[in-house]
């Protein structure tokens, strides 16, 4: 007779370990590589690594005309040779020069903050696209980057406002109170294209393509900014123009902060010249584009250089 074996059930206790991975890394103090970190600690480490970022941005713009001859004497005779084209064309073939007093210096100062905000969204456009290398091999906030690109561009437009005061003195225009403003509008043109080129870096870091179409959109709206042309001398010309038309005109954040630095700069720009409530339209536009992009860049920050 062949007796059954049994064998009796294991009822010893599984061995510990943790079948829940999250579980585990948190028990032993472990967290994401690359994970996004709390807003207020992004802005600390942010403000952690502020040496890094102007010394980046001034690297960045000292190596920017280095394989040229004149050097950095470009940074002030790009926007110059641009402000003579568009007074070539603009002044004399077009006639926008017309009922506009100290046209020249006008049309420079608006060139000159122009090329800023122009510059500051085409570099923010390529601010993590085209630093690739850097992204992936360094662990640091990535918004330094963008703003980093902005400062440089502040940079430059601060070493071009001493061509854009010779041109201003040259023409008659005397040096006036009103100058100090150009402080507070260069301060709040700086925080609303520094948040636009941090929008712009997310929207190029996802679809590098972007850098390829912004051309076109600076263009219009450079277009539609008055820069070689005083948008309240044009309105006061066409009166049958619709409502929307005008107050999205005057509330242009380009064309708010070229009036305002005209306004500051030049004795013949009246305040009449310029939309209502201005200072309050450029802070908002400030606030808006600072605050939304930085935290539009933020949201995005563990996606940066993956894929």
């Amino acid at each position: 007779m062949t007796q059954a074996l049994h064998t009796p059930p294991d009822t010893a206790p599984a061995p510990p370990y943790e079948t829940d991975l999250a579980a585990l890394a948190a028990r032993h103090g472990l967290s994401v590589s690359g994970a996004r970190p709390s807003l207020r600690g992004y802005v600390r480490r942010l403000w952690a690594r502020r040496h890094f970022i102007g010394a980046f941005s001034t690297a960045k713009l000292t190596a920017q005309y280095s394989q040229a001859k004149l050097g950095q004497l470009w940074q002030v005779m790009t926007p110059l040779l641009n402000a003579a084209v568009y007074y070539l064309i603009f002044g004399k073939l077009l006639g926008t020069s017309r009922g506009v007093p100290d046209y020249i210096p006008f049309l420079v100062t608006g060139v000159f903050v122009w090329t800023f905000t122009q510059s500051s969204i085409m570099a923010g456009t390529r601010a993590i696209s085209g630093n690739l290398g850097l992204v992936r091999a360094l662990h640091f906030p990535r918004a330094a980057l963008p703003i980093s690109f902005a400062l440089q561009q502040l940079q430059q437009l601060l070493f071009s406002m001493a061509a854009l005061i010779v041109i201003l003195l040259f023409f008659g225009i005397p040096v006036g109170v009103s100058w100090v403003l150009v402080v507070p509008a260069l301060v709040l043109q700086s925080v609303f294209n520094t948040g636009i080129a941090m929008i712009m870096a997310r929207m190029g870091a996802s679809t590098p393509d972007i850098a390829q179409l912004m051309p076109f959109v600076l263009r219009t709206w450079m277009y539609a900014s008055g820069v070689m042309f005083s948008i309240s001398h044009m309105m006061a010309k066409h009166t049958d123009w619709p409502s929307w038309l005008t107050a999205a005109l005057q509330a242009n954040p380009a064309a708010v902060y070229i009036d305002l630095m005209r306004f500051a700069l030049i004795d013949s720009f009246h305040a009449s010249q310029l939309p209502p409530h201005v200072w309050a339209i450029a802070t908002g536009w400030a606030l808006l584009a600072g605050v939304g992009g930085f935290i539009y860049f933020w949201k995005a920050e563990e996606t940066y250089g993956r894929g």
